[in-house]
């Protein structure tokens, strides 16, 4: 997810004075990022200055800046969340990825115990998702575990479809009021899923997804199934070549089968735009596994 823009000044508000809050780190990681952009994105929304949060939460502005950016040592609970609570977030999914990034900061479990201590009773409330929210993961949460399984392993695909979900939560109204919620949630998704998965040139890797085909699965023969693993594994090689786009649409199609119009409607785009993605990803997959024969006149 990216830092949206400043927005506008609300109605009946002056122009927000001081320097515009700077960019997130980039030594921030993906676990702390999965938080942090949502954060950063209800301050932007909410109209309010670092001033007004200092003296709401009782947090030097200066702090609150470094915290906003991702900047200095991992913020304790408590900071994150008075300033939830200041710009209306819920605590629940933000306590998830928050304790998940304190992990990948190499903190320990005294450490977030005791950062949780003063506000235990509110945060282990496991308080529900808005209905729409849950609706809308009710009928896509299969297919979503389905695409993090071709890149990751069966812990790490959980862990990233529910990270998604819970960074949906945080960016409910935004997914709402973007052109299209289902496209919206595929992008994170998809930066989720990525973030988890590992790269080899900076390609993402399609390795597990050689083990997991239905071809594989219809093997008996165990010479059988080697050479499908080694073709599978050169194909999947290939693909991970592909345009985000038309990787994710040959994914869903090829590895999963999934019909056209379901992949439309689960990735926001039109029918004939999955349709352009898969005709020339099999384009680009059939020039590097059977490409033409050298002509006669270029033979060594």
């Amino acid at each position: 997810m990216t830092t949206p823009p400043e927005p506008s000044v609300p109605p009946g508000r002056s122009p927000r004075p001081g320097r515009k809050l700077g960019p997130i780190a980039p030594t921030v990681g993906s676990a702390h990022r999965a938080w942090l952009d949502p954060m950063r994105e209800s301050y932007l929304a909410s109209g309010l200055t670092l001033s007004d949060l200092s003296t709401r939460v009782r947090f030097a502005k200066s702090k609150l800046s470094e915290l906003l950016r991702g900047v200095g040592l991992y913020p304790r609970w408590e900071i994150v969340y008075l300033l939830a609570t200041e710009l209306g977030m819920p605590n629940w999914p933000l306590y998830r990825l928050w304790c998940q990034a304190a992990f990948e900061a190499h903190k320990s479990s005294e450490w977030v115990d005791d950062c949780t201590e003063r506000t235990t009773i509110l945060t282990a409330t496991h308080t529900a998702p808005p209905l729409d929210h849950r609706a809308f993961r009710e009928l896509v949460e299969t297919d979503y575990l389905l695409f993090a399984q071709a890149f990751l392993d069966d812990d790490q695909r959980d862990a990233a479809v529910d990270d998604t979900f819970d960074i949906l939560w945080l960016s409910w109204d935004d997914a709402l009021a973007s052109q299209d919620t289902r496209r919206y949630a595929w992008n994170v998704l998809r930066a989720t899923v990525m973030a988890r998965t590992p790269h080899r040139d900076g390609w993402p890797e399609l390795g597990m997804a050689a083990f997991d085909t239905a071809v594989l699965k219809s093997l008996i023969d165990p010479a059988d199934r080697l050479d499908q693993i080694a073709e599978s594994l050169k194909l999947f090689t290939a693909m991970s070549r592909l345009p985000a786009h038309q990787l994710d649409v040959m994914v869903l199609r090829r590895l999963y089968g999934l019909p056209p119009e379901n992949v439309s409607a689960l990735l926001g785009v039109s029918l004939a735009a999955v349709r352009s993605d898969e005709r020339h990803a099999t384009r680009f997959l059939e020039s590097v596994l059977c490409p033409p024969p050298p002509t006669e006149g270029n033979t060594p």
